[in-house]
């Protein structure tokens, strides 16, 4: 009797526990909710502030509480939103992986207005994503159909957004006029609707695409860049929009290299790169918070409501007796037990996961910020160019001029360390230009019929008196059985040569330098040709070899001292031969010498042509037909001018200045030239605006490019543009005259556009 009693008091505790359980359940789910949305606002107002730390800990807080849920749109909303902060984070990977299934979500709901809006809302946001990852295809279709939603539930915010987001896939395909419509069109909807981030980004991005855009005027398209600037700046610095702020620096900086204020320009464009990098590190900082706190959330709770199904179950069949309480005590036990195994092993699975999302997220940044680096090379590189060849070019002129007024005998000698020094500064800014083309692949092979021995002996003529300087004597040991009809690239060829004679002469005193070449293999119509450059000179320590074909690299700083040289020529070296399929080899013994040798196949000609003008070859040039030649000089720089008008006067050629592009076309059209020698970089309209203005009315006047713009990769739209042919600054005198008593005898026409 006894006993029966306890058993009925256990099993009213068990259903009084039961009935606990079930209200605490109600009032959990409540507090569930309500959880889920004070996280979510916690983590909209933290992203505003670019707290990303905050946001991304509140989102993962969010979405975990989220999981249980059976309320779809919540759990979709909150994807949105994780979405969005790593869209902002710039981790494109993760937040296309959360788009994706904030979509599937939504499309999974009964269709209503409010599903219409959050599918609208999803796909402009996926758009933006497929944007930063280079799918413009995809991410036009996503923002057009987001916009037929938006304009169907008359939602003017949402068409703000998606509007924007066109602008910015139109600037990022470089249709500049089309990006600065849509960002002309959306800023009165952000504006109205109150949206302060979007609205500077829509007017930064609109000074950037004024910047690009080459139609119109270009200095209108500058003043309209810099209004749009200051419109954003306003917006940003009230609003600490720090990604915003950091590339207006870009913005700034490319500006200020459109006004010539080149010290400006760095400064900006050191602090652009000086505040990404600290972005770099906010955000990664931001992922990597983000990444401790989310784990394989969903994996877990599947497993704990899979089980809790499981108990259900069991719960209804069985009896509420002793025996069955103390088996269900037994299983819940055991099961709680596998749950926390569980648990741990997929914890250590999630970390390892997390762990390999950051490093290929760290990849992809690294990546991404060695193509910016790259890009910001050779826009220097560019630049730079052209701030030295222009001062360099007074340099050389001058020295030129001084040197035909007959100055005394101690003058002349200062004067020929001046014109030495000058062209040793060009030809490192040469070698360092090549370098650059061959590192970006821009360099192509030539064919052409050349004789190989001619092409040696210029070499060698060349650098006789580098030879004598040294008190060298160089040999040429050439295999008569070479043929002497040979297809290849000539020029790069002696380049290769030129840099390997020319360092071996530099490192040799009082010695001999050899030249070999031997004919390995001849078939039909291919001929496998061995070349060995052989000196006694000082020699390459083993070590050093590993290394010396490496860029600015030298056998030591002692010969760096003694020698001079910048390390280049025998990375060209090396890379002109790879270029040709070959490979550059060394033998070397410190004391003793160096043997530089590699093989190169070359074709076999049928047809001979020699070389029209060698390099180091006399030129021919009738000065006598030059005299009382009329010639327009257009140069915006008051020295080059004086250099340029003194040098053709004294070879007794009438010259005519012009200070810009404008004043230019006037002249020509009231005045009658025998040739025009055409600057590019000039105030107001470019040289190639005015030359192409210029050929709408006189199609037959010689117009020669006279520039310090590096031009070997672009020599077509050059020609295309109207110029007869190009004269690199600085130059020497020979060529200079050389072409422009070549473009006036023959009247060559330039390419018909």
């Amino acid at each position: 009797m006894q006993k029966a009693l306890s058993t009925h008091k256990q099993l009213a505790l068990l259903f009084m526990l039961f009935l606990t359980i079930a209200c605490i359940g109600q009032e959990r789910k409540k507090d569930t909710i309500a959880l889920i949305k004070e996280n979510r606002e916690r983590a909209t107002n933290a992203m505003f502030k670019q707290d990303f730390e905050t946001a991304i800990l509140s989102l993962n807080e969010a979405n975990k509480l989220a999981l249980n849920s059976n309320d779809a749109l919540l759990k979709s909303d909150i994807r949105y939103n994780i979405a969005e902060l790593h869209y902002n984070l710039q981790n494109f990977q993760k937040a296309s992986e959360e788009i994706n299934k904030s979509i599937t979500l939504i499309e999974a709901l009964e269709k209503d207005a409010n599903k219409e809006a959050e599918i609208a809302k999803a796909y402009t946001l996926k758009g933006l994503i497929l944007i930063k990852t280079g799918d413009y295809k995809t991410s036009e279709t996503f923002l057009k159909d987001a916009y037929k939603i938006f304009i169907q539930l008359n939602d003017e915010a949402g068409q703000s957004h998606v509007i924007l987001g066109l602008g910015l896939l139109e600037l990022q395909k470089k249709n500049y006029k089309s990006a600065i419509n849509y960002f002309d069109a959306t800023i009165p909807l952000l504006k109205t609707n109150e949206f302060i981030y979007e609205e500077a980004e829509a007017y930064l991005r609109k000074a950037e695409a004024f910047l690009n855009l080459k139609d119109g005027n270009q200095s209108t398209n500058l003043s309209k860049a810099k209004t749009s600037l200051n419109e954003a700046l306003a917006l940003i610095d009230a609003n600490l929009f720090s990604k915003l702020k950091a590339d207006s620096y870009k913005v700034v900086s490319y500006i200020a290299l459109r006004e010539n204020d080149y010290a400006k320009s760095q400064e900006n464009l050191e602090l652009y790169e000086t505040k990404s990098e600290e972005l770099y590190k906010v955000y990664m900082d931001a992922v990597s918070k983000g990444v401790d706190v989310e784990s394989s959330i969903g994996d877990l709770n599947e497993i704990i409501a899979t089980q809790k199904d499981d108990l259900d179950k069991k719960k209804k069949s069985i009896k509420f007796t002793q025996m069955t309480t103390g088996l269900s005590i037994a299983l819940i036990v055991i099961l709680s037990l596998l749950t926390l195994s569980l648990y741990k092993n997929n914890n250590l699975r999630a970390k390892a996961n997390g762990l390999l999302k950051d490093k290929n997220t760290e990849l992809q940044l690294a990546k991404e910020k060695a193509e910016k680096a790259s890009l910001a090379k050779a826009q220097f590189l560019s630049t730079i160019t052209h701030e030295l060849r222009t001062p360099l070019y007074a340099v050389t002129g001058l020295t030129h001029l001084l040197l035909e007024e007959n100055p005394k005998e101690h003058q002349k000698e200062h004067l020929n360390s001046l014109k030495f020094s000058g062209e040793y500064l060009l030809s490192l800014i040469n070698n360092i230009l090549d370098l650059n083309k061959l590192e970006a692949n821009k360099v192509e092979l030539e064919r052409t019929t050349f004789s190989l021995k001619k092409r040696i002996n210029d070499v060698l003529i060349a650098l006789k008196k580098s030879a004598d300087d040294k008190k060298n004597k160089l040999h040429l040991e050439f295999d008569k059985d070479i043929p002497n009809k040979l297809v290849g690239d000539p020029l790069k060829l002696s380049q290769v040569l030129i840099n390997l004679i020319g360092n071996s002469l530099k490192f040799t005193q009082n010695g001999q330098v050899t030249v070999r070449v031997q004919n390995i293999e001849q078939k039909t119509n291919k001929v496998l040709l061995h070349f060995e450059i052989e000196d006694n000179g000082v020699g390459i320590s083993r070590k050093k070899q590993k290394s010396i074909f490496e860029t600015f690299s030298q056998g030591s700083l002692q010969i760096n001292r003694k020698f001079g040289g910048t390390g280049l020529g025998l990375s060209i070296v090396k890379n002109l031969l790879e270029l040709m399929n070959s490979k550059i080899n060394l033998e070397s013994q410190l004391g003793k010498g160096s043997k530089f040798w590699f093989n190169l196949t070359l074709s076999v000609s049928d047809e001979f042509q020699d070389d029209n003008n060698p390099e180091n070859t006399v030129y021919d040039i009738n000065y006598a037909e030059l005299e009382n030649k009329s010639v327009l000089v257009v140069e915006d720089n008051k020295i080059n001018q004086m250099i340029t008008k003194k040098i053709l006067e004294k070879n007794h050629m009438k010259c005519m200045v012009a200070d810009n592009g404008m004043d230019a076309i006037k002249i020509v059209k009231e005045n009658e030239f025998d040739v025009i020698l055409m600057d590019i970089h000039m105030p107001g309209i470019s040289g190639i605006e005015a030359t192409q203005k210029i050929r709408e009315f006189d199609k037959q006047i010689p117009i020669i490019a006279l520039t310090a713009v590096t031009v070997d990769e672009n020599l077509d739209d050059f020609y295309r543009a109207g110029f007869n042919d190009i004269i690199p600054k600085p130059f020497k005198t020979e060529e200079f005259f050389e072409k422009i008593y070549r473009i006036i005898k023959s009247k060559k026409l330039p390419v018909d556009n």
